[in-house]
């Protein structure tokens, strides 16, 4: 979702003494003093010193910072590596207009900053001008602005921005036009991370860095399995250990609170707990495939969520069909910052310091913890040492609240690598079953069944509270309740991708089967597109084999009516050499998926030895729109590739009696050096408003990598991670 320049955040945020700007209509009225220009919530003009520009989203290493400033900067006439960044803490202003309340999420920062950052640019600097144009008596259209410096080329007069903040002071203008894309001196241009530098010298804060005076840090002992509750507590040696102060129970568990970390986590291992653990406490997840399959025999549970032509019509006639059906497991997001969060509650006002993406849930989860106002909870924002989805759960922000409040003290709560990876909000496990009518050569019809849990069941409370902040707790309770009985048996987080499949088949049907084992899930690196394009591209090269047909080519032929796919896959192949043997030992496979608005194609090359996959080298092509930073966009498909590599190739998480058996790298590894392939990018012209770039690289990995294998070996492999022992 795009906004209007109309709808440029209302927010007329008044910092310190600065001028606020708000959007009424065509007019922008300044208001200001002779320190600071603040026009709007984005961007702050200081009498002396280097402007900075507010990230409305969360930087968690996607780049998002970067290409704010970029966009403020085209307009603001300034370059934009002089600018200072500021990360927004939690406010109505920052709200994701696509969600309603303020998340960085779903691959829509650049997305929901395209028009509002540039109109806050333009905003800015024409309200200067009109200073500089009623201070030398000119009119505002003969003035230029370049470089942070306001000139009137007829009388050589000029005035950097500073110079002009203090006569800003109820000047109004109509609401400026945006530059013509081109000319555009800053968008589209490849620019160095302007956090880069903080970030390798060791002065970005994240949350794990932040210090609060007279700050304790707190361990939590968590039930190892979730859902449990604590049943008897024994902390009589821990309380005498070194370091120690506190020992609380919480609704998460049992905190003990210390000194410094290393004191607190040695008496963590001393306490002596019991837990009821639940109804989890029975769950085998290597059941669920079974059951799975036998929930998706049970018409009465199927929701029917695309229907195309006659699909199970076709199907029940047709004389060749082709089925298979693909598995893929739970995955755990493990940032490289583990959860953190520091807290101060005291009788009037609570503070929170996190690593969080959701700064407005975070505010509203203290609120309702502490009993506070919304307006007596502050929420400071630090860098995210990597997000993925994982930090739109408030529960480490819930527990730092907690513990602050039962000790009457500042707190930091820092979990393990080891609590990161057992209690999260995992990726869904999910089973897809694919059937399809091959005849005359063409795939007449197509049917995919998709069960798996619902993703937003889990976070319904929290994005209630955010949207509706300011209503009474159990008018907030009982909309969320209502929501939580209509929303997940549709929840379009669980198949997206598989619903909108863009092959030209003339009969489609999708299906969905939702199921609730009650292991906590949460939003995964690409959300639903990460398990269905596993499916569908996967199925789609079956279909390709079955029909004798070379599998770049039946999609090239079913993708007429999908340009940007079409150019997309063209680029690809041309790019990675499709028409080309590879090189000995090695094959090609080839996957295409649209998700987040955008379109991404690759090729992964690989070879097998000893039963051991390697991926030698991936080629991407991308369409996402318009590119603020070819350089971000790269780093993004890069990452992602990596990304889903690992997960396809090494991970999963598993259940045993309901606790999870992975711990750390060494049972939940991402690719290491050694075994990462040569990664090519090529990204697509285009003259849209930009789509998203931080998710569409993972989806295509899976399937383009189990492609090749099978181009090699003929051996199909259907479930996650790969493993050539399950082939089919």
């Amino acid at each position: 979702m795009s906004l209007s320049r109309r709808a440029l955040i209302k927010s007329g945020v008044a910092v310190g003494g600065g001028l606020a700007v708000a959007v009424w209509l065509t007019t922008e009225r300044g208001k200001g003093s002779a320190e600071l220009f603040a026009p709007n919530a984005y961007v702050r003009i200081p009498a002396k010193g280097p402007i900075r520009v507010v990230v409305g989203r969360v930087e968690m290493g996607q780049g998002t910072a970067t290409a704010a400033a970029m966009l403020l900067a085209e307009e603001l006439e300034v370059d934009p590596a002089s600018l200072e960044l500021e990360l927004a803490g939690a406010d109505r202003a920052y709200d994701n207009p696509s969600l309603g309340f303020q998340l960085t999420g779903g691959s829509s920062s650049t997305v929901t900053s395209w028009e509002p950052m540039r109109q806050a640019g333009a905003t800015a600097r024409e309200l200067l001008k009109e200073v500089a144009a009623r201070r030398w008596g000119v009119k505002r259209s003969e003035l230029t602005a370049k470089l942070g410096v306001v000139s009137h080329p007829p009388s050589s007069r000029s005035a950097p921005y500073g110079e002009l903040v203090g006569d800003a002071v109820n000047v109004t203008i109509h609401t400026p036009d945006l530059k013509a894309p081109k000319d555009f001196s800053v968008i589209g241009k490849p620019l160095p991370r302007l956090d880069a530098v903080e970030k390798t010298n060791g002065n970005a804060v994240f949350g794990i860095d932040v210090q609060v005076p007279g700050a304790l840090v707190a361990v939590l002992v968590r039930s190892p399995v979730p859902g449990g509750t604590l049943k008897s507590l024994d902390d009589a040696a821990a309380k005498v250990m070194p370091g120690v102060k506190h020992v609380v129970k919480v609704p998460q568990g049992v905190a003990v609170v210390a000194q410094t970390y290393w004191h607190a986590r040695q008496a963590a291992n001393a306490l002596v707990v019991e837990w009821d653990a639940g109804p989890l406490a029975t769950f085998e997840s290597a059941a669920l495939r079974d059951t799975h399959r036998s929930l998706m025999q049970d018409a009465s549970k199927r929701s029917r969520v695309r229907d195309d032509g006659k699909a199970d019509d076709v199907l029940k006639a047709a004389e060749k069909t082709l089925s298979a059906e693909y598995f893929a497991p739970f995955l755990a997001h493990a940032p490289m910052e583990p959860q953190n969060a520091t807290a101060h509650v005291t009788a009037t006002r609570c503070e929170v310091w996190a690593p969080t993406q959701g700064p407005g849930l975070a505010k509203e989860v203290a609120a309702r913890i502490t009993g506070l106002p919304l307006e007596q909870v502050v929420i400071h924002q630090t860098f995210l040492g990597g997000g993925f989805g994982r930090r739109i759960g408030q529960d480490y922000v819930a527990e730092a609240v907690e513990v602050s409040k039962a000790i009457a003290a500042p707190v930091k709560v820092v979990w393990s690598r080891e609590d990161d990876m057992r209690h999260s909000f995992y990726r869904p496990s999910a089973t897809h079953a694919l059937s399809a009518a091959l005849e005359g050569g063409e795939v007449k019809a197509w049917r995919h069944h998709v069960c798996t849990q619902s993703v937003l069941l889990q976070v319904l409370e929290g994005f209630v509270g955010g949207l509706l902040p300011q209503l009474p707790a159990a008018v907030k309770q009982k909309a969320a309740d209502m929501a939580k009985k209509v929303v997940p048996g549709r929840d379009s987080t669980s198949y997206e991708g598989a619903d909108s499949v863009a092959y030209a088949v003339p009969n489609v049907a999708v299906d969905f089967t939702r199921h609730e084992p009650l292991v906590p899930t949460g939003f995964w690196r690409s959300v639903g597109h990460s398990h269905t394009a596993f499916a569908t591209e996967s199925f789609i090269d079956e279909c390709a084999w079955a029909l004798g047909k070379d599998p770049l080519a039946l999609r090239r032929a079913l993708l007429t009516k999908h340009p940007r796919h079409l150019a997309t896959l063209e680029r690809v192949a041309e790019a990675s050499g499709w028409s080309t043997p590879p090189p000995d030992g090695r094959a090609r496979g080839v996957a295409v998926h649209e998700s987040f608005g955008s379109v991404v194609a690759a090729v992964v090359e690989a070879s097998v030895a000893e039963d051991t996959i390697r991926v030698h080298r991936v080629v991407m092509a991308v369409d996402c729109g318009r590119v603020v930073n070819p350089d971000v966009v790269r780093a993004q498909l890069e990452g992602g590739a990596i990304f889903g590599l690992s997960a396809a190739l090494k991970q999963q998480v598993t259940f045993r009696e309901g606790r999870v058996q992975q711990s750390n790298f060494h049972d939940f590894a991402p690719l290491r050096l050694h075994e990462s392939p040569r990664i090519e990018t090529h990204v697509l012209p285009s003259d849209a408003s930009p789509t998203g770039i931080g998710e569409p690289g993972v989806p295509v990995m899976a399937p383009a990598l189990a492609n090749a294998v099978y181009a090699l070996t003929k051996r199909r492999l259907r479930a996650l991670p790969l493993s050539l022992s399950e082939a089919t």
